[in-house]
């Protein structure tokens, strides 16, 4: 196979030139019995068109394939459809198993959902490989484009072949004897009209408006970025959007920082707007039609930064980092990490209060408190009086062979199993106790356990977010943006125009809106002896040019 092409002008082209980069010759055989020339790419070598042999040619050539880049974003578009039908895991409740949730709240399709993937779309293998593809497609389809039609347009000369003006779809010859009046008053009206001029030979080439060529692979440049950044985001340290639940007094790690951020909910609040207070009498009317308005979210919490590094085991050390009162729209922020207010919960139990109790006598022998986070597993009263907590249900339920289990960890529907010792009963009597039920398995019991309060507390619910790669989307979707204004509001025009034996050959080429060119052209030709060329394919010409 040549690796070259020679043109009778002398110009060396690469293997597969349909169009000489010189002098405009048609190469190709196949082009020869045209009507018109294919002008897309200048008629250059492409790559994927000329090498087919070796295994990098035909990865080339696949992923240079417009009809494989469209086919990826078909791909992406109808799974990504697909992925809004039932939410994403991130939505679902964070007690509920993925693989017990879709199947219990949507039947079959909900498991058919979850076991193709479509529950973690976004971060699957599969979808990141489309996504890479897309982008592999994107990157080789330009580069195999861009980079020969940059030559051929660089190295194009003024003086082109008759075959390349003939077939160009705006031609037209005149016959005159004034060539080098006509052709000074057209150059000096083709520089008013801001063309790019260039003189060969006595011959002439205005241009303008090149960088509208490129507009296309602009796009592709900042579709690319933005693919980039898509894809950094499911690396470590790059993007978190995790939710932090923190209940009153407790101290947590923050999701996402790799255990050196930590922060403590001091207090969470929620203030209403007050009928009595002056200040709040504007939203009377309000109040009256809707009862209770918020005023404010509130989360007076603490941040703490960790002191250095810690060894296996070791028990980290925390520092101070600030004090924030996080509300609605306004979040903390450190460090790129910003905490925003999305959800509470009022009043969640925190701890519960028995009293060992004698069923007949109604005398009791001490009182247990019950953290719901952290239970203990013995509790001692005074005279030999103790109970021991067997097990403990955060969020009682029955499950399908009526045994106790519990839903979540979150302490919403509490029940214990209790072994109640006393001086009489040393072996101890078994209880079941939930919220407004007592069950006794193993028969009738002398002792209970009697309800004896409950403590609450308050629970926010806080949005970890941290995304570098918000600045690479910007850029990316800048630079697209670029590329189709480039692309949408400029175009790609050229007039050639040669002198050959008393006549004046002039042919025109654009990369779209021929009806400006054509315009352009025959403002230009306004007052001068210049016959104005036709358009070959306009339906008057087509018969003319079939004969």
């Amino acid at each position: 196979m040549k690796e070259v092409v020679n043109c009778v002008c002398g110009h060396v082209n690469p293997h597969g030139t349909i169009l000489c980069e010189s002098c405009g010759r048609v190469l190709d055989e196949t082009q020869k019995d045209s009507k018109m020339i294919d002008m897309r790419y200048e008629g250059s070598a492409r790559r994927s068109q000329t090498y087919n042999k070796s295994i990098i040619d035909k990865i080339w050539n696949f992923f240079s394939s417009v009809k494989v880049g469209v086919s990826l974003i078909v791909i992406l578009l109808i799974a990504s459809s697909v992925g809004t039908i039932f939410p994403q895991e991130q939505y679902i409740p964070p007690t509920e198993l993925p693989e017990v949730f879709y199947e219990k709240e949507y039947g079959f399709s909900g498991k058919l959902y979850y076991l193709l993937g479509f529950h973690n779309l976004y971060s699957s293998w599969w979808y990141l490989i489309c996504i890479a593809m897309l982008g592999t497609s994107l990157l080789i389809a330009s580069i195999d484009r861009v980079v020969p039609l940059y030559r051929s347009l660089k190295k194009q000369k003024v003086s082109r072949h008759d075959g390349f003006l003939k077939k160009q779809r705006i031609f037209g010859i005149t016959k005159t004897d004034q060539q080098d009046i006509e052709f000074a008053e057209l150059k000096k009206i083709l520089e008013s009209r801001r063309y790019k001029i260039k003189e060969e030979n006595g011959n002439l080439l205005a241009e303008k408006g090149r960088f509208a060529r490129w507009g296309p692979y602009v796009n592709h440049a900042g579709l690319i970025i933005v693919l980039i950044a898509g894809m950094l985001r499911f690396l470590p340290g790059m993007y978190v959007d995790e939710v932090l639940w923190l209940r009153e007094g407790e101290t947590k790690g923050i999701p996402g920082t790799d255990g050196r951020y930590a922060l403590k909910n001091n207090q969470f609040k929620v203030e209403i707007y007050d009928k009595k207070n002056k200040e709040d009498q504007t939203f009377n009317a309000a109040i009256d039609k809707v009862g209770t308005i918020v005023k404010n979210y509130q989360a007076d919490v603490t941040l703490y930064e960790k002191e250095g590094n810690t060894l296996p085991g070791e028990e980290a050390k925390f520092k101070k980092v600030k004090d924030h009162s996080i509300k609605v729209n306004n979040p903390l922020k450190h460090d790129h990490y910003a905490l925003y207010q999305v959800d509470f919960k009022l009043d969640e139990l925190s701890e519960m209060s028995f009293n060992l109790m004698n069923k007949n006598t109604k005398e009791t022998f001490g009182m247990i408190t019950i953290s719901l986070d952290d239970p203990k597993t013995m509790y001692k009263l005074k005279d030999g009086y103790s109970v021991e907590l067997l097990s403990y249900f955060p969020d009682f339920e029955f499950d399908e062979n009526q045994e106790p289990v519990t839903k979540s960890p979150i302490p919403n529907n509490p029940a214990f199993i209790f072994n109640m010792k006393t001086p009489d009963k040393p072996e101890g009597e078994v209880s079941f106790v939930a919220i407004q039920q007592t069950l006794e398995p193993l028969g009738e019991n002398t002792y209970k356990m009697a309800f004896a309060g409950v403590d609450t507390r308050n629970v926010t619910a806080l949005t970890v977010r941290k995304d570098l790669t918000l600045w690479i989307f910007f850029l990316g979707g800048a630079i697209f943006m670029i590329g189709v204004i480039q692309g949408a509001y400029w175009n790609h025009r050229r007039i050639w125009i040669q002198r050959k034996d008393g006549e004046i050959w002039l042919a025109g080429h654009t990369n779209k809106n021929w009806h400006g060119l054509k315009r352009d052209i025959s403002m230009t030709l306004e007052g001068t002896n210049i016959d104005e060329p036709e358009d070959q394919l306009e339906p008057k010409n087509l018969g003319e040019l079939e004969k």
